[in-house]
């Protein structure tokens, strides 16, 4: 067999494994996942660290315990929700309003941590993008819960100006879903148009470390066959972190969510396709198991003979008159996936999504695979 023979029997081959639902697939109906959870440590430990939420909380805390040494705490002087929870507590909306109507001192003890924290995510950037499957990244969407606030928006605008300034060659962007939703919508795009075709919203998952979010996305394949215009039509949230649940009990909760939601969608006369888009924490085997980075989800999910797509496609019911197929991905390649149709002017782009944690994944776009989930 030549080599281009070779190459598009290969490609059928993926191609066949996504219609059949190949868990943490890396060739996806519209994209190559290149990698994802990429990790580069150094003496102090793992690079991502350094531009995660935990991150930027710790910059602030310790430019508090600056002033605070020159006697004075603004943030505790101007903000009742500090005195209640505690220097540990301010969290993001508290600290947009400082930037935005504190005094001089606490919008500039805000800017000080913005500042520590662009240059350190901009620094983390630069060195993805030595790596061999970051080369060549022409743009970055940034996503995750520190996104949803004006600070996480300034710091990344800081680090875009950082970025240019160093002549990285790469352009960094907000995400343009509320990363609440956009871990939900990206599910859509691990789908094959065949499955997509004729429905009118697939069921979501998006597992995180201290939420599990579903949601029914409605697809509007008419209005947009790039998927463009998908949206949550309903969601539900449950902090599992409050509830510290086992394993079991954690699946058994998110199965009744799931079922709950084809009754709802079935209430609003929404045709669903009989596919189950999952983000989660971790490498995700072809199998659905999960080989490592799950460790912030209740009960152990890393065991071999755990299997979350399994288990929630023996739970559902009949979705359209069929076993509805459950896929799993790696949750920041799902949120990645929501951006997918704001990419057709490059080929190769990433995200970053600022959580607990800083998840990673970079994508090539497959030529003329340009419709997200609707392409063929």
């Amino acid at each position: 067999m030549s080599g281009s023979k070779a190459k598009r029997a290969a490609r059928k081959a993926d191609d066949e494994a996504v219609a059949f639902g190949t868990h943490g697939a890396s060739r996806l109906p519209s994209v190559i996942v290149d990698t994802y959870n990429a990790e580069i440590r150094d003496d102090e430990g793992f690079l991502g660290d350094r531009a995660s939420g935990t991150a930027f909380r710790k910059l602030v805390a310790e430019w508090r315990e600056t002033m605070e040494r020159n006697g004075i705490d603004p943030i505790d002087r101007e903000s009742a929700k500090s005195r209640r929870k505690g220097k540990d507590k301010v969290g993001k909306s508290e600290l947009d309003r400082l930037l935005s109507e504190g005094g001089l001192e606490a919008a500039g003890l805000v800017m000080s941590a913005i500042e520590d924290f662009a240059q350190a995510l901009a620094a983390v950037i630069l060195r993805y993008l030595k790596l061999k499957d970051w080369q060549g990244t022409e743009r970055i969407v940034v996503g995750g819960g520190l996104r949803d606030s004006r600070i996480g928006e300034i710091a990344v605008g800081r680090a875009a100006a950082i970025l240019a300034e160093a002549s990285a060659g790469v352009s960094l962007h907000v995400i343009r879903h509320h990363p609440d939703e956009a871990g939900l919508i990206g599910a859509a795009h691990l789908a094959p148009a065949w499955m997509l075709a004729g429905h009118d919203a697939i069921l979501a998952v998006d597992i995180g470390g201290s939420n599990i979010r579903c949601g029914i996305v409605t697809l509007d394949l008419k209005g947009a066959k790039d998927l463009s215009r998908a949206s949550v039509a309903r969601s539900e949230l449950w902090r599992h972190r409050d509830d510290k649940p086992s394993r079991t009990g954690a699946v058994e909760r998110l199965s009744q969510m799931l079922q709950d939601l084809v009754k709802k969608a079935d209430k609003d006369g929404l045709r669903l396709a009989p596919f189950v888009g999952v983000g989660c924490p971790g490498i995700i085997e072809a199998d659905g198991s999960i080989r490592r980075g799950a460790q912030n989800l209740p009960g152990d999910w890393e065991s071999e003979h755990f299997n979350l797509p399994r288990i929630l496609a023996r739970d559902l019911p009949e979705i359209d008159g069929h076993e509805p197929l459950v896929v799993l991905h790696n949750d920041a390649v799902v949120q990645g996936l929501s951006a997918l149709p704001d990419m057709t002017d490059v080929s190769r782009w990433g995200v970053l999504t600022i959580g607990t944690g800083l998840g990673n994944a970079r994508f090539t776009n497959r030529a003329g695979r340009g419709e997200g989930g609707a392409s063929d």
